[in-house]
């Protein structure tokens, strides 16, 4: 019983540090937030974003290795999309999480001062 709780802690913890990788650069932030409102194609993320190729295709790699983004080959292209509708449900509550979190700092410190 202890193996199996510590096994389940150990791949939690590894599934979160995971996904904190992935969030943890700005760019790979803004590909799983297009990627939250639609599949897309390299080239038009790259076009979008600014970016050149190559660095897109660096952060998409490592989106992939994270288990967050799969590539749908479409054709002679390749689609890519959110590994799970609930990726995009996740990155909502986590945004407005701490969006939320904020807001009651700024007004909790503001209160201090009496200005909330």
């Amino acid at each position: 019983m202890y193996s199996q709780c510590v096994l389940t802690l150990a791949t939690d913890i590894e599934v979160l540090a995971r996904f904190g990788r992935a969030l943890a650069d700005p760019i790979r932030c803004r590909i799983l937030l297009a990627l939250r409102d639609a599949p897309a194609h390299p080239a038009d993320l790259a076009d979008t974003m600014e970016i050149s190729r190559t660095r897109l295709s660096n952060h998409l790699a490592c989106l992939r290795d994270c288990g967050l983004v799969v590539a749908v080959p479409v054709g002679r292209r390749t689609r890519y999309e959110l590994a799970d509708e609930r990726l995009g449900h996740a990155l909502d509550d986590l945004r407005t999480a701490v969006v939320a979190v904020a807001a009651d700092r700024t007004c909790a410190e503001a209160d201090e001062e009496g200005c909330c």
